[in-house]
């Protein structure tokens, strides 16, 4: 199972980790926390370092209710960084967090290698067909409504099945645009409840029938949080046994902000799965 990334096959037959780096003010973890140059090329630079394969820049906060931030906002706040990283770190694979053709093409040519939508194409129609053109791997999630009112949509009937015949359908009209590599996110988090997350993680495995990667983005969420009633910020034990049990139920790609420790889940998980 690999992916292309920028003409170098990157084998995920290993599962490997995707940093976060969020260059919003509002982000539910580390919002406010990377605004200026030196403070981002540390942290990249740190992640780098500890394991990180991918690093994942988003200039769009899609925390529940999160404001709304326009197109022109988020290329001014993304493609600064797109540039910043790559003069330092010319050989980084930069994954853009956007649901915008538009951004996801200006970085893409900027010289980032993939794009993750939270979306999967619903919230801007050019956008699988954009990726198909330009060649790049592509992360399609699931999630109902938008930011600003996902939460609110909760209703399933089979939750499972519901997710399933999404992915059935966006890998369809991907595959009708010659996007070749696509990867899954599930979408912890995103328009469902507590219970609903549990239940999906509980069932992960079964959308290893996609035969497709599948992405696990629990960071520090509060699906992890609410539960142990604590705060994001004390939430990185619980990560780390979400994300544990997300590899042994077949995640390909562990998305987070605390990347030695994501990475010690591989090596201890790809251990116990010999």
């Amino acid at each position: 199972m690999t992916i292309n990334c920028k003409g170098t096959l990157i084998d995920l037959s290993t599962p490997k980790v995707m940093g976060v780096i969020n260059v919003t003010p509002d982000s539910f973890y580390d919002g406010g926390k990377y605004q200026n140059e030196k403070s981002i090329l540390v942290q990249v630079e740190c992640m780098l370092n500890e394991g990180a394969t991918f690093i994942d820049v988003g200039a769009y906060s899609s925390r529940p209710g999160a404001d709304h931030v326009s197109e022109d906002e988020e290329l001014k706040r993304v493609l600064p960084i797109v540039d910043l990283l790559l003069k330092h770190f010319p050989n980084i694979y930069l994954s853009i967090d956007t649901f915008r053709s538009q951004v996801a093409q200006a970085c893409i040519e900027s010289g980032a290698a993939l794009v993750n939508d939270i979306s999967a194409g619903n919230l801007d129609s050019k956008m699988i067909e954009t990726i198909g053109k330009i060649g790049v791997p592509y992360i399609m999630m699931h999630m109902k409504g938008t930011p600003q009112n996902m939460q609110s949509q909760t209703n399933y009937k089979n939750l499972v099945k519901e997710i399933t015949y999404y992915f059935s359908e966006r890998i369809a009209e991907a595959r009708k645009h010659q996007v070749k590599d696509i990867i899954i996110d599930p979408g912890f988090g995103f328009s469902k409840t507590l219970e609903q997350n549990y239940q999906l993680l509980n069932n992960l495995d079964i959308l290893n029938l996609m035969e497709l990667p599948i992405l696990v983005g629990v960071s520090r969420k509060s699906m992890i949080y609410k539960l142990l009633e604590n705060s994001p910020k004390d939430a990185l034990n619980g990560t780390t046994s979400i994300n544990t049990i997300a590899l042994i139920k077949g995640a390909k790609i562990l998305r987070v902000h605390d990347v030695k420790e994501a990475q010690e889940c591989i090596t201890l998980t790809n251990q116990l799965l010999k």
